[in-house]
């Protein structure tokens, strides 16, 4: 079974991965603490799944103006960082490879979450979306524009991030540019109508994007760096994947070519295994540096699409929750086991740290 594609070893950038299974990044929500500081359920969770051939951890606030949900770690105090690095022990000693990644939701937060201050965002659009507050689910609010000394000062928070990530004894960073969240605000003209150095045109829309990889990459080198992006998403009010907007990410990958990151991390669209490929194919086409595919794949598309060689692996996100030793079941053949949903965001070991390895009955 180890001729498996998604068995085979691989190189992103500085990263040597045993095999292709990567851990996609997955909110959890098990910070139960006033300060956000990942804690030794964390460090277990990770380490009980260092099989993957790289793990992305959860998207992890860069600021406390970056904060979106309840109970989501962060990366930007001393103490935080001091709890990643039990996690990244834990993860480095069980043989396994694990890369922090840094968000931001912008304007999908709520002034719940911000001491009832605005969020910010590229321009003043409620983006429409929900933001996960203590006190369950809320609609979006209109936010304020950010300044321009205030994204000088959000890229310099993703910096000292970066710089954390680093002391934690990360292997790199991932960059959360996907979905709803601050960076595909910014990419969105629908959200961003600045006129200034950051709007008016794909190509200063994109300048934030590459403004925040060129101050991580200060810290790390590119290859070590990824980005996770989702030219497809689809959500809210302002975030639609008509061909204008595909045409504008198609225009942004082939920049990106020029970072030298270790990889992209792209986000599928759900259909046919020759639609995801044909997905990819176009990805492909502009992006000529590593690409790991993303969404519901499982282990036979993941091979498949390995086997067309258009990606360099694939990534899995609920598999791993009730699988922690899921490249060994993939190695063997053995059986998945079925998640609980509702366990997802809410608890403390139960749903998190309590799925075992598979064991013959």
């Amino acid at each position: 079974m180890t001729t498996q594609p998604l068995l085979q070893p691989v190189r992103l950038g500085a990263l040597e991965l045993p095999n292709r299974v990567i851990m996609a990044p997955m909110t959890r929500a098990r910070a139960h603490n006033a300060e956000l500081v990942p804690t030794e359920l964390h460090a277990t969770y990770y380490a009980q799944r260092a099989g993957a051939g790289l793990i992305v951890t959860e998207g992890t606030w860069v600021s406390p103006e970056a904060i979106g949900y309840i109970n989501v770690p962060g990366i930007y105090t001393d103490k935080q960082t001091a709890g990643w690095t039990k996690v990244t022990e834990a993860v480095h000693e069980a043989g396994g490879r694990i890369v922090s990644q840094l968000g931001h939701v912008g304007a999908a937060s709520h002034p719940d979450h911000l001491g009832g201050r605005l969020p910010a965002g590229p321009s003043a659009i409620n983006p429409g979306e929900q933001s996960f507050t203590p006190s369950g689910p809320k609609d979006t609010v209109t936010p304020r524009a950010f300044t321009a000394a205030e994204i000088a000062a959000t890229i310099a928070d993703y910096r000292r991030a970066a710089e954390n990530a680093r002391r934690a004894g990360f292997d790199g960073v991932e960059l959360h540019a996907q979905v709803s969240h601050l960076i595909p605000q910014f990419l969105n003209p629908r959200l961003n109508q600045r006129t200034d150095a950051y709007g008016g045109s794909s190509e200063k829309r994109a300048r934030f994007l590459l403004d925040v990889l060129d101050a991580i990459g200060d810290v790390w080198g590119g290859d070590r760096i990824g980005v996770k992006m989702s030219p497809g998403w689809t959500s809210g009010t302002a975030f639609t994947a008509d061909e204008e907007t595909l045409a504008d990410y198609d225009q942004l990958l082939k920049k990106l070519n020029d970072n030298d990151l270790a990889y992209l991390h792209l986000l599928g669209t759900p259909g046919t295994i020759e639609e995801r490929i044909a997905l990819f194919s176009r990805y492909r086409s502009h992006y000529q540096g590593n690409i790991v595919a993303n969404l519901g794949f499982t282990q036979a598309l993941g091979n498949e699409i390995l086997d067309h060689g258009i990606v360099d692996a694939v990534s899995f996100g609920a598999p791993f929750i009730a699988n922690p030793d899921l490249v060994e079941r993939f190695a063997q053949g053995h059986p998945l086991a079925d998640d609980d949903p509702a366990t997802h965001y809410a608890g403390h070991t139960e749903g998190y740290t309590d799925y075992p390895a598979f064991t013959a009955s």
